[in-house]
């Protein structure tokens, strides 16, 4: 039912990256690029063409979707280094690129015309700190290829941050749009980074860089790997058996939106006329809950809903993260609105896992046997 909503309007594990293959620059091939890059069309007059990379994990896919409604099923390629399966194929183009191939990503750039690069490739949270030199590689190399990818053929280019791009010195209610942030995450520090990368290819070449701070985002594909994670497995585990162990304590807040609402701010966020736009990063948020409150909208679906808690090592990441995050800021300067609260997250995350998980896994099971 979700997916049908947004075509009308996690993180999978990352299998070990290709090896780096970074061209070197000469003076003479730099000066080259800029040329072709000063005398570049623009796409004045046609849709964006556009390029998603880490296309197969929790945002991607939807995006795509969302995107396509807008701009065409044929200019927006979904890329990741995973094999997708049937039903990605069969709703657009999708490719193979390799975020740490600055060549290949090249290739593509060029073939393919791309004007706008939303780039989605990064470890998350946990996983980021169960493998940091991994994180380090997809989370701040990569960051950087796109980056200087976009600034070559004068991309305009998404990148998103996060709540985890906040430390234990950071304020928390609220978390305003500037202040100290200092996190102690590898998954925060590669996202600091690449904000303040990105802010300063914007101030020294004019790169149209974009980058929203977004809260947890919940959805009903299977959790990937974030602190969040708690908000979108229990309906999974609620559903199938009525039960979670959540690895949060009860009294947790956090900021969260509905992946519709995410979406949505990334798409209003990069179709903003650059005028409106007083800086390249903003916070954007909808609501704020702990478990305890998101277990007792659940528990209205499923009235016998046991939780029991068992907090471990993702309890030290939340704490250092925003309760309260102030998005003022992008509802002042492009008029950010979100739609859901907690109580439409409920019924919409309840009807969509039912359908698209339960039900549809009962009915694999009916015809195996």
């Amino acid at each position: 039912m979700f997916r049908k909503c947004l075509a009308s309007l996690a993180l999978a594990p990352f299998p070990s990256p290709i090896s780096i293959s970074i061209p070197r620059i000469t003076p003479v091939a730099s000066q080259l690029v800029q040329r072709r890059s000063v005398h570049q069309v623009p796409h004045e007059g046609r849709p964006p063409k556009i390029l998603i990379t880490g296309g197969l994990g929790q945002l991607g896919i939807e995006c795509a979707k969302l995107l396509r409604a807008h701009y065409g099923s044929e200019n927006v390629i979904l890329s990741d280094i995973i094999k997708p399966s049937q039903s990605v194929l069969e709703n657009g183009p999708y490719i193979f690129a390799d975020i740490l191939d600055f060549k290949g990503l090249q290739k593509i750039v060029v073939n393919h015309r791309i004007d706008w690069l939303i780039h989605f490739s990064a470890l998350l949270s946990a996983v980021g700190e169960q493998n940091v030199p991994l994180a380090v590689r997809v989370n701040i190399e990569g960051v950087h290829n796109v980056i200087e990818l976009a600034k070559q053929y004068r991309l305009r280019i998404f990148v998103p941050s996060t709540i985890g791009a906040f430390g234990p010195d950071s304020p928390r209610n609220p978390t305003p749009n500037v202040t100290i942030q200092r996190p102690r995450t590898i998954y925060g520090v590669s996202k600091v980074h690449a904000e303040l990368i990105g802010e300063y290819y914007y101030h020294k070449f004019g790169l149209d860089f974009r980058c929203l701070r977004f809260p947890g985002v919940i959805s009903s594909d299977p959790p990937g790997g974030g602190t969040t994670d708690y908000a979108v497995a229990v309906f999974h585990d609620a559903l199938r058996h009525g039960k979670y162990n959540c690895y949060l304590r009860p009294d947790t807040r956090l900021p969260m939106m509905y992946i519709e609402d995410c979406l949505r701010a990334l798409l209003e966020f990069m179709r903003a006329p650059n005028e409106q736009l007083k800086r390249r990063v903003y916070n954007v948020t909808a609501m704020s809950f702990t478990p305890e409150e998101l277990f007792a909208q659940l528990g209205k679906h499923v009235p016998n809903l046991h939780v029991t808690y068992q907090p471990d090592s993702r309890q030290l990441i939340a704490d250092s993260w925003p309760e309260v995050f102030d998005d003022s800021d992008a509802r002042k300067d492009w008029h950010w609105q979100h739609k859901y609260d907690l109580a439409n997250l409920v019924d919409f995350m309840v009807k969509d896992v039912q359908e698209n998980y339960i039900n549809g896994q009962l009915q694999q099971q009916k015809l195996q046997i």
